[in-house]
């Protein structure tokens, strides 16, 4: 095996582009004769994916680990948070359910889980494959959590790995995000940096050439080597989303009688929304996603996804009107489906007797 290499792909915040770079470059060095692996030390999300052992980790670095044509392995994310609610989630710790908690007692164990990502990567990619793909989360510049951080800037150190930061165009603000980024870390992160990526461009790369220019001369007045690595074009990929609903997904039904129309309902803790990615493949399939008691009635057929907090998802449909909406339908003789907690909620009664997920000791069920 060749000295093993790494390189870590950050970006200006959230839905960058940074999980699709990350498979790309796995995708190249791959067909350049490397063994290549993803790694990203935590994730955050409610879609998961179970490995050949049984054991879970995000979608995003399965994607990744495809790309390199490498088997998907929780080590590959040895930390994967889970939210239960807005104020805790399931701690998954390479693969396994450790424990649940919230914000501030998570970053109490920052250094047992900085050990754990750090001997996770010597002990299972560094000692393996020629190159790691580091994947960082959101953006290194939320300064508030530095000395907790163990997957962006954090991570880089332990491991002593560049990083390439990647902005966002299509949303706007590009260049005050990158030079913002960097200008809001310390000496040695800034150092670390070697430089940027503009992605989701639609349109005239030559537009940009006076601000790149600018924000170029600035980083050199500043005393940093941070270079302009290229525009990545806008692309519509049929790539699963990780953490949220396209706007694909959120197309609406077709009056064409040749279409199936299949209502999801969307509750605030739903995961796995990529059960129902395959119906993108389907040109006579239409699926829209339910926020409002008003939109439903017109399908063919009713699906409740799966639930990360199952009982008080069906405490807020029953609030908004849902629920009952839904056994009027059934009375009708609508077509309900249910997949795993939704499942659940096609039952009589839920109990959750230890308060695993909410407060709520039971609730009836459809």
């Amino acid at each position: 095996m060749k000295k093993h290499k790494n390189i870590m792909i950050q970006g200006t915040g959230s839905s960058v582009g940074k999980t699709l770079i990350v498979a790309g470059l796995c995708r190249i060095f791959a067909q350049d004769g490397y063994r290549v692996s993803p790694f990203k030390s935590q994730n955050m999300a409610l879609n998961s994916f179970v490995d050949i052992e049984g054991l879970e980790l995000s979608r995003g670095t399965v994607i990744q680990a495809e790309a390199g044509y490498e088997i998907p392995r929780a080590f590959m994310n040895p930390i994967l948070l889970k939210p239960n609610s807005d104020n805790n989630s399931q701690v998954i710790i390479n693969g396994k359910v450790a424990y649940t908690a919230d914000a501030k007692n998570y970053f109490s164990h920052s250094k047992e889980l900085k050990k754990i990502a750090l001997e996770t990567y010597k002990n299972n990619i560094e000692n393996k494959f020629d190159i790691a793909v580091l994947e960082g989360g959101g953006s290194p510049a939320e300064i508030n959590l530095r000395e907790y951080d163990l997957v962006n800037m954090g991570m880089a150190e332990l491991v002593d790995s560049p990083v390439i930061l990647v902005g966002n165009i299509d949303i706007g603000g590009v260049f005050a995000a990158i030079y913002g980024t960097v200008m809001l870390l310390d000496e040695n992160d800034r150092k670390r940096i070697k430089g940027y990526i503009i992605n989701k461009f639609r349109g005239d790369r030559d537009l940009l050439k006076p601000a790149i220019e600018i924000l170029d001369k600035k980083f050199k007045d500043e005393g940093l080597d941070i270079k302009f690595l290229g525009v990545l074009p806008y692309a519509d990929l049929k790539i699963e989303e990780e953490d949220s609903l396209s706007d694909e997904d959120k197309r609406v039904y077709s009056n064409d009688k040749k279409y199936i129309n299949i209502s999801v309902i969307k509750t605030k803790k739903m995961s796995n929304f990529t059960d129902f990615h395959a119906f993108k493949q389907y040109d006579d399939v239409r699926v829209k996603y339910i926020y409002d008691v008003k939109d439903l009635g017109d399908e063919d057929i009713i699906i409740f996804p799966g639930s990360k907090n199952t009982i008080t998802d069906l405490e807020d449909l029953k609030k908004k009107g849902i629920f009952e909406k839904v056994k009027e339908l059934k009375e009708k003789g609508k077509i309900i489906i249910g997949i795993c907690g939704g499942l659940q909620m096609l039952g009589k009664k839920i109990y959750d007797p230890k308060h695993l997920e909410s407060d709520i000791f039971e609730t009836e069920g459809f």
